[in-house]
């Protein structure tokens, strides 16, 4: 059965990805930091790196054959909602990517909705009871859930557990991930994809 918001068209009145681009660069150009407290001014100076790094993601990655072909395979429509924030980190890493994805397909509407502003819906879709981000949900046309993907590819979510065990401190942790996620240059992620995908047909 259809969940609520899905019947109310929430999903479907969500930013595309490019709406959800100008929004990021609205947050940190348009809004002048003597008006931010602390911890606004760090969400600012990470939503700018996020929007340089969302940029060059789209500039220079290109879908891979395989995955390319799952995505054309679609025959029915779907529904990508995406709960997520412009200065999360992982979300910059992951988002551009799947944007890419839902590109290869005219069967795939990709909508974007900010979590802090959709906590109802975010609390539904809880990663250890915790509001992680970015998560991604698949809907059929009906409302039906095919499948769910966040807040991390496994090997960046297990990289990020044993750091965390080891006892590093948040900020060295983040520095590990985010080189992790230079070097791999979303293989990780077009597996896990290119898994979920296979898996409906």
């Amino acid at each position: 059965m259809p969940k609520r918001f899905f019947k109310e068209g929430r999903p479907h009145n969500g930013m595309c990805y490019d709406d959800y681009l100008t929004y990021m660069e609205h947050t940190f150009r348009d809004i002048k930091e003597p008006a931010l407290t602390p911890e606004e001014k760090e969400r600012r100076k990470f939503t700018e790196l996020n929007y340089q790094r969302s940029l060059l993601t789209r500039r220079v990655y290109g879908v891979p054959d395989r995955l390319q072909a799952a995505l054309q395979r679609i025959a029915q429509p779907q529904l990508w909602m995406v709960l997520t924030e412009p200065w999360c980190g992982d979300s910059a890493q992951c988002l551009p990517y799947i944007a890419k994805y839902a590109e290869c397909s005219a069967n795939i509407q990709l909508r974007i909705l900010l979590r802090d502003q959709n906590l109802d819906i975010m609390d539904q879709y809880l990663t250890n009871g915790t509001r992680s981000i970015p998560l991604l949900v698949a809907f059929d046309e009906a409302g039906n859930e095919l499948f769910r993907w966040g807040p991390r590819p496994k090997e960046a979510a297990e990289l990020f557990k044993k750091e965390k065990e080891a006892g590093l401190e948040k900020p060295q942790i983040l520095e590990k991930l985010h080189l992790w996620y230079g070097r791999n240059r979303g293989k990780a992620l077009e597996q896990e994809f290119l898994h979920l995908l296979e898996g409906l047909e």
